[in-house]
């Protein structure tokens, strides 16, 4: 069970990872934006805009299939490791900056998701209520 969990988080922060690459690869180069039919044609003719749509579909299908046998806690904060992936990405690809409260907040996501699985691991099995 705990490759089955290692592979699917791998797999939904690699589709979420994608799908907001994509969207900010598509707005940026749709731009400038403007409410009109111009606008729309320009983003659904960026390529990057059906790599987000592939990204929330596989992370949707992903999350649904974890949800069947990981705890939601832990799941939940796992389930946001993109958050560290997109940042790590974004400076390696659109050479964005890596600033210090940006790294902190990226060790605060996985030492929060750490204790979560932690704490989740030492709890005490959990019985089912069939009573009622």
């Amino acid at each position: 069970m705990r490759r089955f969990y290692l592979f699917g988080f791998l797999l939904l922060m690699s589709f979420d990872t994608l799908a907001q690459l994509s969207f900010k690869l598509a707005g940026s180069h749709a731009l400038p934006v403007a409410a009109n039919l111009g606008w729309l044609l320009r983003v659904f003719g960026q390529p990057w805009i059906y790599g987000a749509l592939v990204g929330y579909l596989g992370a949707f299908f992903t999350w649904m299939s974890l949800l069947k046998h990981a705890p939601i806690g832990p799941a939940f904060a796992a389930s946001h490791l993109e958050v560290v992936s997109v940042m790590l990405l974004s400076v390696w690809l659109l050479h964005e900056p890596l600033t210090t409260p940006r790294v902190l907040g990226a060790v605060a996501i996985v030492a929060g998701i750490v204790c979560l699985g932690a704490a989740e691991r030492d709890a005490p099995e959990a019985v089912p209520d069939i009573a009622g």
